[in-house]
This record gives structure tokens, C-alpha cells and sequence, in this order.
């Protein structure tokens, strides 16, 4: 049982279980049986197990440190571990084994306001992801105090098509010119319209090397992000004028020297001069498969763009509406 008693203007209890020892002072006596009442059944259920006193910050580092490198996402997972010891002080000071959900819900609050629902998933998933390594491996804390906690709902799925009028548009303004292609504006026209073709995504298109290019099999080999797991490339089928739109770049090792960041920069910049709102790159994935469904079935679609999850595929990379499904039955 939880010993609480009256220190001055503070509550203090005590528990004490199974050769475990905790105390703690609250305002109220209310809140300090609460505390007592949580900290008693920890006791319980892990059966006295002491965990090491680590952070959550602790926590963070060494999973950037020895996880997010075995995973394609590291440079992005290393961003949100910082960002979230930056902006979060109150979570990450807390030791690891006494998180409890609420902390989490109140961390979920506080991101929405400035954060789209897609980020905070984002580094939820990655927060869960770590409470799981720290219990299994680690030996850091107990059961996850994901477990009941509600993620906001995804960002709605994109239904922004690619006409052919902005593909001319944006060719032009980029310089492009079919068969040439050495500045890195052209690259960018190519990356586009060699995504328009393939489905793959621009990380996957920018990876491609001679040595990963077959352009007589018509087949392509790419990272992805399970690859840590498979030690496998990616193979993607290509479709015969991304065939054509590559061997502008053949033989010369890597067919594109733009780095991602430049190339966003650039295609941000060429459809504002433009004009032409709301048109990301990856847009491109999404019509190449949308296209491309017409001409091939569910599981060759899934294949072909590298997802496993087929209501991924059907509710955010599909996008031909009714009516246009209406006009062709």
C-alpha cells in the first residue's frame, strides 16, 4: 500500500513493493494517491524489475546512434530526435520507465498546433518504434505507453493529377529537349517525366547508376527503405519510354549529378513562374500509376511501385476520379 502524508504544504507518498522504493510530493492529496496507485501496480506487474534511471533524451541519442543508421530514413529520424529534444524539454527529461500516456497526449496536443497531423504522426511512429527497442533490447522501461494512445488522423490523400498542357509547360521552361540533356534544369524536366513514366519516387530516380540499369531487360534496380531488412535493390519493370528518356544519360555512372534538394528547388521555382498551383513532384508516382493501372492488374501495380500495403496504393497513389472511370465504361 501507498503511505501518504502531509510535509508542510505538500503531500508526499511513499511506495514501497517488492523491495522497490519510490517517493514523490504533490499538491493535492488527490493527485498524490493517483501517483501511488500507478506506481504500485508498475511495481506489481514487472515484478520489482528496477530499470536503469535513462531519459528519454538518453533514450533518443542512442537510438540515432545504433537503429536509425540501419534504416534509409537516418538523416530525417536524426532531425526529428533533435527537434523533439528541442521543442519538448518536459518529455524528454523524464526517465524512460515512468512515461505514461498522458505525457504522450499532452506532447500530441502541443505538435498539433503547429505541426500538420502527417508530421506528428511521423515522429510518433518513430517514438513508438523506440519504446519497443528500449523494452526488448534495452531493457530501458516496461510495457510502451503507446499502448491506448491515439495518433491524430493522416493528412487527406491528394487527388492532384498531372495534365499534359503543365508537362509541356514545365519542359519548356526547364529547356528540355529530347535525347539532351547536361544541366541540371534539363535533369530536373527528365527526373519529372521519367517519373510521369516509371511510378518511382525521386530518391529511387536519382539513385540510378549504370551498373543498376538494365535498358535491354527494361528493368532498374533501387534502394528502398526496407532494403536493411532484405539486403536486396529494389527491381523495377520500365515501361518502354522511360527506356527511351534514359538512354540520354547512359553510360556516363550515375545518370543524374543533381542532388534532391536542388532539384525540389528548381521545380518549385519553374511551376511558380508558371503559374501552375498545387503540383508537387511526387505527384508524378501517383499519375505514372494511375496511368498505368489501366494497363495492368492490382498485383503487377503493387509490384511495379514497390508497396505492400494495397489500400496505400488504392487510397493515395490512385487517383482517377468517377468520372473519368464513368466515361470509359
Amino acid at each position: 500500500m501507498a503511505y501518504i502524508r502531509k510535509q508542510g504544504k505538500k503531500w508526499r507518498v511513499e511506495v514501497e513493493r517488492k523491495g522497490v522504493r519510490k517517493s514523490k510530493s504533490f499538491d493535492t492529496k488527490a493527485a498524490a494517491t493517483a501517483w501511488g496507485a500507478v506506481e504500485e501496480a508498475e511495481i506489481i506487474q514487472t515484478d520489482g524489475l528496477q530499470y536503469p534511471k535513462k531519459t528519454l533524451a538518453d533514450a533518443l541519442t542512442r537510438y540515432t546512434e545504433e537503429v536509425s543508421p540501419k534504416k534509409k530514413t537516418e538523416a530525417a529520424e536524426i532531425k526529428r530526435a533533435e527537434r523533439i529534444k528541442r521543442d519538448h524539454p518536459e518529455l524528454v527529461g523524464l526517465q524512460l520507465s515512468e512515461v505514461r500516456t498522458p505525457h504522450l497526449v499532452a506532447w500530441r496536443d502541443k505538435m498539433l498546433k503547429t505541426v500538420s497531423p502527417g508530421g506528428v504522426r511521423r515522429e510518433g511512429n518513430m517514438l513508438r518504434n523506440l519504446f519497443t527497442v528500449a523494452r526488448d533490447e534495452w531493457h530501458w522501461c516496461g510495457d510502451s505507453p503507446f499502448k491506448g494512445f491515439k495518433m491524430p488522423e493522416d493528412n487527406p490523400a491528394r487527388t492532384r493529377r498531372v495534365s499534359a498542357r503543365e508537362v509541356r509547360l514545365i519542359c519548356r521552361w526547364l529547356g528540355y529537349r529530347t535525347g539532351v540533356v547536361e544541366g541540371k534544369q534539363q535533369q530536373v524536366a527528365l527526373a519529372f517525366l521519367i517519373g510521369l513514366q516509371t511510378g518511382m519516387r525521386l530518391s529511387e530516380i536519382l539513385s540510378l547508376h549504370d551498373d543498376r540499369v538494365d535498358l535491354v531487360k527494361r528493368v532498374a534496380r533501387v534502394p528502398h527503405k526496407t532494403q536493411h531488412l532484405t539486403g536486396q535493390l529494389r527491381s523495377v519493370p520500365l515501361t518502354r519510354a522511360g527506356v527511351r528518356l534514359l538512354r540520354a544519360r547512359a553510360g556516363r555512372g550515375d545518370f543524374f549529378d543533381v542532388t534532391a534538394a536542388s532539384l525540389d528547388a528548381l521545380f518549385r521555382k519553374c511551376t511558380a513562374r508558371l503559374l501552375i498551383e498545387d503540383l508537387h513532384f511526387h505527384d508524378s508516382r501517383a499519375e505514372a500509376l494511375t496511368r498505368l493501372a489501366r494497363r495492368v492488374d492490382v498485383m503487377t501495380l503493387a509490384r511495379i511501385s514497390g508497396h505492400k500495403d494495397l489500400q496505400m496504393l488504392l487510397n493515395v497513389y490512385y487517383r482517377e476520379t468517377s468520372e473519368d472511370i464513368a466515361a470509359r465504361i
